[in-house]
């Protein structure tokens, strides 16, 4: 064997050596474990590009060598079709795991938890801050009851479309398919066993709703809730003013003033308890689920008064008739003068 070969066959040797070592490595770094911290999650924008997703990545483990992704996301043209939402990415996973959950949008669900509120801006903020949504144009759609009914709403108000409780979205769900979602959980809620409640109640669902957002004003008690829908279920039997002090605070539209005085219970409004008989018009709020099944649960007595108790404990005094009741406010408002409150009368 001259020369030549020897050295033609040491130097292929060493090339293979080479390309081994190198294929090795960027073996490792694509299939290799490279998050060794924690599980975490990455909320993706419109406006991210390849290079904000591996810095968010290594905000979290700045131990991690992402080299091996920026290669697959730089082959794949990621940066041409950035796919937004939620992604967890967990400990132990590698380059190809994290590159093949961002390419394919296998996005996590999160979780929104949506709690009663008394106006549409209050739980459009938020949707919005557990959602990729802004809360103007969520506030702008559930204010628009066309839009509403186009989604396939039937309703009357935006208070009786969405029912407060904890629900799984993707990330960056539309607004319409939120809005469809919300119809969809709507109609679920009632189910059978309430509707039958509510028809013998002698009330239709959003009549349901509407009443239990004045009970859900007029007691931070959960044990009273469906004895203040009891009461006023006795009003509306006996064909009495429900004289419900939420519903005037509400017809007083942006003024929601300490205490309702003479003067705002001649507020010409349909909402107004004091002047028109029978239930408003619709809820004054976003109700809970503890609320609206108090008034399909409530509480046969036979109270028709009630009057918040003097040790200002916010439990209220109840009274079956006028005089008792008239008895318990004046207990109230003398605890008020003793605590040197001024009393506007």
């Amino acid at each position: 064997m001259n020369n030549k070969k020897l050295i033609f066959i040491w130097i292929a040797n060493i090339a293979a050596i080479l390309i081994l070592s190198i294929t090795f490595r960027c073996f490792k770094l694509i299939v290799s474990p490279q998050i060794e911290s924690y599980d975490f999650s990455i909320y993706i924008t419109p406006d991210n590009t390849a290079d904000d997703i591996i810095e968010m990545i290594s905000e979290n483990d700045s131990e991690a060598n992402l080299k091996g992704l920026k290669w697959i996301l730089k082959l794949k043209k990621y940066d041409k079709n950035v796919h937004t939402g939620h992604y967890i990415i967990k400990k132990g996973y590698s380059a190809k795991n994290i590159a093949d959950i961002l390419v394919a949008s296998m996005q996590t669900p999160v979780k929104v938890v949506i709690n009663s509120t008394r106006t549409v801006d209050q739980i459009a903020t938020t949707i919005s801050s557990q959602l990729m949504m802004d809360s103007a144009t969520i506030a702008e759609k559930l204010n628009d009851i066309e839009y509403l009914k186009s989604q396939g709403y039937n309703g009357n108000s935006v208070f009786c479309l969405i029912v407060p409780n904890t629900y799984e979205f993707y990330w960056n769900v539309s607004i319409d398919g939120f809005i469809k979602r919300m119809i969809k959980e709507r109609d679920a809620f009632w189910n059978e066993s309430r509707l039958e409640k509510a028809k013998a109640i002698g009330l239709t669902p959003e009549e349901v709703m509407t009443l239990a957002s004045i009970v859900e004003e007029e007691t931070a008690q959960n044990e009273e809730l469906p004895i203040v829908a009891g009461l006023y279920i006795n009003r509306l039997n006996r064909g009495m003013l429900l004289q419900a002090d939420p519903t005037v605070i509400y017809a007083l539209g942006g003024e929601r003033p300490i205490r309702v005085l003479k003067k705002h219970l001649e507020t010409d409004s349909p909402y107004n308890t004091y002047k028109y008989a029978g239930l408003p018009p619709a809820p004054i709020r976003f109700v809970n689920i503890k609320s609206i099944d108090a008034v399909l649960n409530y509480t046969k007595h036979k109270y028709l008064y009630m009057c918040a108790k003097e040790d200002f404990s916010g439990y209220h005094n109840f009274a079956t008739t006028l005089s008792q009741h008239n008895v318990n406010a004046a207990r109230y408002h003398e605890s008020i003068r003793a605590r040197r409150y001024d009393i506007v009368f």
